[in-house]
């Protein structure tokens, strides 16, 4: 079922009746497991729904998908599957007609632009809300149906701001920033994406803390290993960024292109900082760096331009699930070197191909 909520005169109160009517299918003998994107947005969404559930006296178990993987691959099913869930909730992880763990009860909660709608999975859709929440706030609002402390407001904040949204105009953003203090939210957002972005891509710290805090200013000041490491992990970060400043766009047609080679996720920053400087161009920030025999990219543009329709014209043959997801103004995938350089040149830039 495609629970989308663009047409809902209560999307709050449709996103708690969605998580109660998935609470209902679950089994509530054997864990629920909350898979997560690794990013501030989905981290958030994730911790949020794991103390939620804990609190309302289930067990729900935390999992995060690693460097370079989506929901639906082999590795990331094995892992779902030891852990034997009673049921399970995807979040910010994109929504496909692929069940994630066939024969496992799903409930999917997600903002991007759907491909399909998920075979045998309750599903809460943001896409095409105006305006449209983050993940992490979907989770808050489903955390309705759990009577969800108002402590917890603070990680929906997180999301709103990691995936900015700020300018949305969501109450829930003032009342969180009144609460926990606007630059405490903004500097934790920052800290909690910096460990995915790093060569290991190691968000585990940053979910631990997001589990134990009772606010932002714990992950902000704190001094234990795990807050040290998401210092560690921006300092990191910034260096490789600070390589990245010298690499000059290539242009063809109304595409500029930016070719990186680092083992850090930078190449979503990289597009970003570019888009304003080349308004009228589709930014297209490549990373041969990031994992062996791929090319991963981020796609970002002032001009107004669909990406994720302008991604589809230019699918290349072999392009698979990690291709042209997102939203439709920040976008991106991964592409086998072999696939990079088919697409890269229906592109007019055949002197960016790499060694298939």
């Amino acid at each position: 079922m495609l629970g989308r909520l663009s047409n809902s005169r209560d999307p709050r109160g449709d996103a708690a009746a969605a998580m109660r009517e998935a609470l209902a299918w679950f089994d509530p003998a054997r864990p629920m497991v909350v898979l997560g994107h690794f990013d501030a947005d989905g981290l958030s969404a994730a911790a949020l729904l794991v103390r939620a559930l804990e609190a309302h006296g289930r067990h729900a178990v935390p999992a995060l998908v690693g460097k370079g993987e989506g929901p639906w691959d082999e590795a990331v099913r094995d892992r779902l599957a030891v852990l034997d869930p009673g049921g399970l909730i995807v979040a910010d992880l994109g929504t496909r007609p692929e069940p994630v763990l066939p024969g496992c009860p799903t409930l999917v909660i997600d903002h991007h632009v759907p491909t399909g709608e998920p075979e045998d999975a309750i599903t809460i859709s943001g896409n095409g809300l105006d305006p449209e929440p983050t993940t992490a706030l979907l989770a808050w609002w489903a955390a309705g149906a759990l009577d969800a402390d108002e402590g917890l407001l603070w990680l929906a904040a997180i999301g709103l701001i990691g995936d900015m949204a700020e300018k949305r105009g969501f109450p829930e953003l003032a009342d969180a920033e009144k609460r926990f203090g606007k630059t405490a939210l903004k500097d934790a957002v920052s800290l909690l994406n910096a460990p995915r972005r790093t060569g290991a891509a190691d968000a585990g710290p940053a979910l631990r803390l997001l589990l134990s805090s009772d606010g932002p200013k714990e992950i902000t000041k704190g001094t234990g290993e795990d807050a040290l490491a998401l210092h560690t992990a921006k300092a990191e970060v910034r260096t490789a960024m600070e390589a990245a400043k010298r690499a000059p766009p290539q242009i063809a047609g109304d595409v500029a292109l930016i070719q990186l080679d680092s083992e850090c996720q930078i190449h979503p920053l990289v597009a970003q900082q570019w888009r304003m400087r080349l308004k009228d161009k589709i930014v297209i920030a490549a990373n041969r760096g990031y994992r062996a025999g791929w090319v991963h990219f981020a796609a970002r543009s002032a001009s107004g331009r669909n990406l994720i329709d302008f991604l589809a014209e230019h699918r290349p043959a072999n392009a698979d699930g990690r291709y042209g997801n997102g939203h439709a103004q920040a976008t991106g995938g991964a592409l086998r070197s072999a696939d990079w350089n088919a697409f890269i040149a229906g592109l007019g830039l055949p002197q960016a191909q790499v060694p298939a």
